[in-house]
């Protein structure tokens, strides 16, 4: 750590849900390590994500169309007076961050992204390359604004703090869908939809997980709705972010694909199987919980995107070949490994 720093800092990052969350773990980290309080500037929607944060002071929220339009350069120079005094830690590196560095009075510190070696491994899949890339998660980078030496992985896990009644109001919600069995959470979705396990699979899981003497619920966000599954266990878009982590609170396990839930889940200490398809643990935003795992295919063409929106000729290979009873039986491993371990170790 860089010492002779301020004690004072505004951290922006304004998107996805799952950059934001994987803040959560190195701002614990500062705070820990050098007493360091944080001002947060993100989207609106993600804003909660910060609720109860010992090291976070406030939370700027703005809204999306703010960040996006015009008027941004106006509003990223209040935000700088209205900070004044502090210093900056840059944690988007964009365009949009650079409205906020150029106007900020103070120190401004980056984190580096490795935006040339994640290029040429795109491009050039060599093992030098993903050795490189897969020696420092996103939360270790992200780290490295402030610290001279990236942190070990497991100072930096994310973290959400939940109050006494958002867990309570869980377990309301759970009551009232009629769940009396220890469950796994299921979410189905991605952002990139060619990042998503086929929901046929899905379905198929849901039989896996309930003979095992399991009961499930799924979670998350999708245009449909998942209309064409009809049953209270599907909360599909009928939770907002901060209920959708105290229900994953309360699972054995989260099944997912690469999403911003994934990483919501290790944040609450919940363990996670992630099924990683056209995108790569190389990119850094892989699960971190002690119990997390990531089931993924060796093929020569992966990684082909770093969101999973290219166009792909194998029919989405990477994730077809990932089959129903093989996640059951990394469910279940990782079930009995945690529960080995007891509550403590989560």
């Amino acid at each position: 750590m860089v010492r002779d720093l301020p004690d004072r800092w505004a951290v922006f990052r304004a998107s996805a849900l799952g950059d934001v969350i994987l803040t959560t773990g190195v701002l614990d980290w500062w705070h820990r390590s050098t007493g360091a309080r944080f001002t947060f500037i993100t989207r609106s929607a993600l804003a909660p994500l910060l609720a109860g944060h010992p090291a976070v002071d406030e939370v700027i929220p703005v809204a999306l169309d703010e960040i996006d339009g015009q008027d941004w350069w106006r509003k990223s120079r209040r935000i700088a007076t209205d900070c004044s005094g502090m210093g900056f830690i840059d944690l988007h590196r964009s365009l949009r961050s650079l409205a906020l560095t150029l106007r900020w009075e103070g120190l401004v510190k980056h984190y580096p992204k490795f935006g040339l070696s994640r290029r040429l491994y795109r491009r050039y899949p060599l093992p030098f390359l993903a050795r490189r890339l897969e020696a420092l998660n996103v939360p270790q980078r992200y780290a490295l604004a402030l610290d001279s030496t990236p942190p070990p992985a497991s100072e930096l896990r994310p973290l959400i703090f939940l109050s006494e009644t958002e867990v309570l109001g869980a377990r309301t919600h759970l009551s009232h869908i009629g769940l009396t069995r220890p469950f796994v959470a299921l979410h189905p979705f991605a952002t990139h939809p060619d990042k998503a396990w086929p929901m046929g699979y899905w379905l198929s899981l849901i039989p896996l997980i309930e003979r095992a003497g399991l009961d499930w619920i799924i979670v998350g966000k999708n245009p449909d709705h998942l209309q064409a599954l009809d049953d209270p266990r599907n909360l599909t878009g009928r939770t907002s972010l901060r209920e959708t982590a105290a229900l994953l609170a309360q699972a054995r396990a989260l099944v997912t694909a690469d999403s911003g839930p994934m990483h919501l889940a290790t944040a609450v200490a919940t363990p996670v199987v992630a099924l990683f398809g056209p995108t790569s643990k190389a990119w850094g935003f892989q699960p971190s919980g002690r119990f997390d795992t990531v089931l993924e295919q060796a093929l020569p063409c992966r990684p082909c995107s770093l969101h999973g929106n290219t166009l792909c000729r194998r029919g989405r290979e990477c994730l077809t070949a990932i089959e129903p009873d093989e996640v059951a039986a990394r469910l279940f491993d990782t079930l009995e490994r945690a529960a080995a371990a007891g509550p403590e170790a989560r």
